[in-house]
């Protein structure tokens, strides 16, 4: 019965493990804001959660690639099997542009990696140097190792997508799930020990070896070794392939970090630590709650490019009217629920609620996670047509989400800066999605 359940809100293996290991993350968020409020200064929050805004630079060098190697892993390997002894079989040409494929991610990502973290350093020194307004915060060796772990984490997180898109979805998502469970477990004894800004810098950096250990100390490196081996005359080209595509899916992650990322910084530099620490933790709890509903859908990349490169387009709409469906559901679910509870803790005058934005604004950005959990479901539905019909949206969106926060955030503060920020959400992404959406799916399945 549970079984039966379980398929028809559509929780296969690969989503419940990436539902636990969402679970996992949405904990360690909880965890992080209990002990915030418990060992952390008002100041020191502040700190904490611009940390992540700046690391959030890394999309300037991911660039969107991890997701285009997904589909593009899956579009060979949907003509290729694997056989006993890790034999891979099927026709040489798509088993040595997939060969070619990973090559180029091992080789690509291991440089901008290096690059990352003297950029990371450099910047994160200047930006938390002019606006350091606590001089008793010490902030300088947290940042270093967090440069080395999101470096770190940067060229493991791409062979991981490979993996996905050789239909591993189950896999990676355990693999993920024991690194987020040792994150929190680690998160929580450092915390404890009274590491302050350390604690949550060493927990990702030893979680993200963790992964590392995963991947090197178990069959998946013999699989990489036999894919690594079987390249031959035919390879994926990534100036006439992926180049095309890419470019424009990082512009529109670029675009994404001035919608998403822009707000704590912003407010770091201009009302202080403790706002932007306030605004750090509700985006914290938001994104806690985003991340699970589209765990129905991330986890359905290679099922919906399999579909597209075999042209069962019937099929494809049938599975994602479905998950769409189940997402939403569940991000409304989320959304309410930790609404209530905020305020609640508010009611009762307990000291965690100081450490969260008064209920407009939050009640505001709750509605844009909603909108952006469908957006992105759109978005990644066309996609895996190895395509980016949003490039001009993004592009838009992050200039007018920027202007807005700048301009209204010094004016009318944390109330200016959500306000405008749903307005665009509802008056220009979501209508704009949804006429693209359904334009470019009636255009490229005729």
């Amino acid at each position: 019965m549970l079984k039966a359940y379980s398929a028809k809100i559509g929780i296969d293996g690969a989503v419940a493990y990436t539902i636990l290991t969402r679970v996992i993350q949405a904990g360690s968020g909880l965890i992080s804001i209990i002990f915030i409020a418990r060992f952390l200064s008002s100041s020191e929050q502040g700190y904490y959660y611009t940390f992540a805004s700046v690391l959030a630079i890394q999309i300037f060098f991911e660039l969107g690639l991890s997701g285009i190697i997904t589909q593009y892993t899956a579009h060979e390997f949907a003509h290729l099997k694997w056989a006993d002894n890790f034999e891979l079989t099927g026709h040489n040409y798509h088993q040595s542009r997939l060969s070619s494929l990973l090559k180029f991610c091992v080789k690509w990502f291991a440089i901008i990696s290096g690059v990352l973290f003297v950029i990371l350093l450099v910047v994160g020194f200047h930006f938390f140097s002019s606006y350091n307004k606590d001089p008793n915060v010490e902030w300088r060796g947290p940042w270093v190792i967090l440069c080395i772990a999101t470096s770190l984490n940067l060229f493991i997180d791409p062979v991981l997508a490979f993996f996905e898109g050789l239909g591993e979805v189950k896999d990676m998502s355990k693999v993920r799930l024991i690194q987020k469970g040792g994150n929190l477990v680690l998160l929580f004894v450092f915390f404890v020990c009274g590491f302050k800004l350390y604690a949550a810098a060493l927990a990702s950096l030893l979680a993200i070896i963790i992964n590392y250990v995963q991947i090197v100390f178990s069959g998946r490196i013999k699989i990489l070794k036999t894919i690594w081996m079987a390249r031959d005359k035919w390879a994926i080209s990534y100036l006439k392939e992926i180049f095309p595509m890419q470019w424009k899916i990082a512009v529109s992650w670029i675009s994404g970090y001035f919608i998403f990322q822009l707000f704590t910084p912003v407010l770091f530099a201009t009302e202080g630590s403790v706002v932007a620490g306030q605004m750090g933790m509700t985006l914290a709890v938001l994104n806690g709650v985003l991340s699970v509903s589209i765990s129905w859908i991330t986890t359905k990349v290679p099922l919906f490019a399999g579909l597209i490169a075999k042209k069962d387009y019937g099929e494809l709409d049938l599975r994602f009217n479905m998950v769409l469906k189940q997402a939403s559901a569940v991000c409304a679910f989320g959304l309410l629920f930790l609404i209530s509870v905020v305020e609640v803790i508010k009611h009762f005058h307990l000291a965690l609620g100081n450490r969260f934005l008064p209920v407009l604004p939050l009640v505001l950005l709750a509605i844009g996670t909603f909108i952006n959990q469908f957006v992105f479901a759109l978005a990644t539905y066309l996609r895996c047509h190895k395509k980016e019909p949003f490039l001009l949206q993004s592009i838009v969106m992050g200039f007018l989400t920027a202007i807005s926060t700048i301009f209204l955030g010094k004016l009318y503060g944390v109330n200016g800066i959500t306000i405008g920020y749903v307005s665009l959400l509802i008056f220009v992404s979501l209508i704009w999605s949804i006429i693209t959406f359904n334009n470019k799916k009636r255009q490229w399945h005729t």
